[in-house]
């Protein structure tokens, strides 16, 4: 079966604003995202893809975007399957404010139980794109064989529960996993289980210094804005 690269977008203006963005029209990357997405091309250049798969928000489409113009043979396909959570009445508001909701503990600890008023449940998501991924490991071996690579642009929640559905994870530990904006993760799939080959993978290890402000214990819902 095919190997998935999963691409989550770059740096978003939401990302830099402390906003959770969910599918809030109009989000696009910021300068530092844009520049993370000029840089794809030639940090994949080494991979022939198959096909490309996005989601249909803006900043996974611009993320995308340079990669597509090196690579004019390749025709994009859009799937709202890998589209952000929706977190419903939650979408556009500042992560800060969320904090105190009693919901954000669900959220952090048991996300399992965790529905976002007036959106979607953390279960209905990670199974969306869970379905999604299958059905695409099918198309793309029937299309190009089963040693084909393929790339998905999504989202830090989706890629963090489809590592967690790949690893045999319990949704309610997904938090424990981190992507940065840009980073690369990869899941070869065979036919009795898939292999996690890279998790988060930036090329870039600035995240892993000290900060002058102590990282937080809870997870940034979303997938937080990356190395300052």
């Amino acid at each position: 079966m095919p190997t998935l690269i999963l691409l989550r977008h770059g740096r978003s203006t939401a990302n830099t604003e402390g906003l959770l963005a969910g599918w809030t029209p109009g989000v696009a990357l910021d300068e530092r995202g844009a520049a993370q997405a000029g840089a794809l091309p030639e940090r994949l250049a080494a991979v022939p893809l198959a096909e490309i798969v996005t989601s249909p928000l803006q900043r996974c489409q611009e993320t995308v975007a340079p990669l597509l113009a090196a690579r004019p043979g390749l025709t994009p396909h859009t799937d709202d399957r890998i589209g952000e959570c929706d977190y419903g009445d939650w979408s556009g508001r500042k992560l800060a404010e969320l904090v105190d909701e009693p919901l954000m503990e669900v959220v952090q600890q048991h996300p399992t139980a965790a529905a976002f008023p007036g959106g979607e449940s953390m279960r209905t998501m990670q199974h969306r794109a869970a379905e999604a991924v299958r059905e695409w490991n099918a198309r793309v071996e029937r299309d190009h064989g089963p040693d084909a690579v393929y790339l998905m642009c999504s989202h830090g929640d989706i890629i963090k529960s489809l590592v967690a559905d790949a690893l045999g994870l319990h949704l309610d530990l997904f938090q424990r996993i981190s992507v940065e904006p840009c980073s690369v993760t990869a899941i070869r799939y065979t036919r009795l289980r898939p292999y996690l080959l890279r998790l988060g993978d930036t090329g870039d290890f600035a995240s892993l210094a000290p900060r002058e402000k102590p990282a937080e214990g809870d997870a940034p819902v979303g997938g937080g804005a990356g190395a300052p």
